[in-house]
């Protein structure tokens, strides 16, 4: 049996290690494995909670980075490689020759970048590959030690956390996700003051499951109804109910909780990955909107009333047959109706408009949400009034029975 690489055990041995090490540790090991193979000054940045800037995780102290770097997401060469999530050597930029920076991915999930430097006497070629994996290593354990770590947690905020956005935050799942069928991307803004809107997805099998939620209000009540429903949601969903089952389900919660005090708005969405087949149930929500090409137009589905509510209105399920590439916008009203100084709406044209310019540009989905949110902040001068969150999904295209896709049909009309 052939000898082990000296990279290849450096690897393994870092693996093994750090199971046992806190977020605070992760750093020093990291440089103390790297530098075996040839890789010094290892550094790490984490993005914050908006997607602005890429904060250093030093390991020192409770906050494991207040002391650290910071650089922004635009302007910089860590923030290139942050929102394109591609390698960078230091020569595009007039960096330090031997330097690297790496993008850091829990998944699809852009956690930071990873900078480092290859030493003079290394194999360049060798220890370029082996940044990779160690890359991707330091993702996994990120991802693995974040959820218990007070110090990734404040580390990642630049401002200090409301109640009810620390309890929406902890109940929301990754804001991205991807795999052979389907890309997705979701943000929840005011992000320190978030309180009646949540968001969701799941995959079962070759179902894709997505919702969002705006409950009545902006205070801890409201992130409390959004908690409640979300919760009602997921059990229901779990139990194999279907759409109409599932919201008749958050009702009855939500009734049995508040009354008729507390409602909440929302979508509550299947995809089938392998057809495209979209089924949908709207209860007194804005409608979803489908980008097909450089078209897109609302998802027509008459809506039934808000959860909470007990108006007694019919629930319609509502299906859409999608085609390769074709994207879903959900949104909460804070998204079209955040107004400028002079009262003007940021309104659904503007919103699916930008979305339109930046897909043209070839854009990633998740990228793609992080400009929309940073134009929507600005429109608003930095503070909205009530919460904005999107949902942005992209089915790639499955292979249905047969073996084959569907071909690409007209456009859609335009949007209403």
């Amino acid at each position: 049996m052939p000898e082990p690489s000296p990279i290849g055990s450096t690897l393994r041995s870092l693996l093994r290690a750090g199971q046992l090490v806190g977020v605070e540790q992760l750093p020093g090991l990291l440089r103390r494995h790297a530098a075996a193979i040839g890789i010094e000054n290892v550094h790490i940045y984490v993005v914050d909670l908006r997607e602005e800037v890429l904060r250093e995780l030093t390991g020192r102290g409770a906050n494991a980075g207040a002391d650290g770097e910071s650089l922004p997401v635009d302007g910089t060469l860590a923030g290139l490689v942050y929102r394109h999530t591609r390698v960078t050597g230091g020569s595009a930029a007039r960096d330090v020759p031997g330097r690297l920076w790496l993008p850091l991915l829990g998944g699809t999930e852009r956690i930071g970048v990873l900078r480092a430097d290859i030493g003079a006497s290394a194999d360049r070629g060798a220890v370029e590959e082996a940044l990779r994996d160690l890359a991707s290593l330091t993702s996994m354990l990120l991802v693995a030690k974040r959820a218990a770590s007070d110090s990734y947690a404040r580390l990642v905020r630049t401002r200090p956390m409301g109640v009810s956005a620390e309890m929406q935050w902890s109940l929301m799942p990754p804001m991205s996700f991807a795999d052979d069928q389907v890309v997705l991307a979701a943000t929840m803004e005011p992000a320190y003051e978030i309180a009646g809107d949540a968001f969701d997805y799941a995959v079962a099998g070759q179902s894709l499951h997505l919702a969002i939620v705006d409950a009545m209000g902006h205070d801890s009540a409201a992130g409390l109804t959004a908690n409640l429903a979300m919760a009602a949601c997921r059990a229901s969903r779990r139990k194999g109910i279907g759409l109409i089952g599932t919201t008749n389900v958050i009702e009855r919660t939500l009734l049995d909780q508040f009354g008729t005090g507390r409602y909440a708005t929302g979508l509550f969405a299947e995809l089938d990955t392998a057809s495209g087949e979209l089924t949908w149930v709207n209860r007194g929500h804005h409608e979803p909107v489908l980008i097909r090409g450089c078209s897109a137009r609302t998802l027509r589905c008459e809506p039934g009333h808000p959860m909470g509510t007990d108006l007694g209105l019919t629930t319609k399920l509502c299906h859409e047959q999608l085609q390769p590439e074709d994207r879903i916008l959900m949104y909460t009203d804070g998204v079209i109706e955040a107004r400028d100084r002079a009262g003007g709406e940021f309104g659904l044209a503007r919103f699916v408009e930008f979305v339109l310019r930046e897909q043209a540009e070839g854009l990633p989905v998740a990228e793609t949400l992080r400009r929309l949110i940073r134009a929507l902040m600005a429109h608003h001068e930095g503070m909205l009034n009530d919460d904005a969150t999107v949902v942005f999904a992209e089915w790639r295209g499955g292979t249905p029975p047969g073996g084959f896709r569907a071909r690409h049909p007209s456009a859609p009309a335009p949007l209403a």
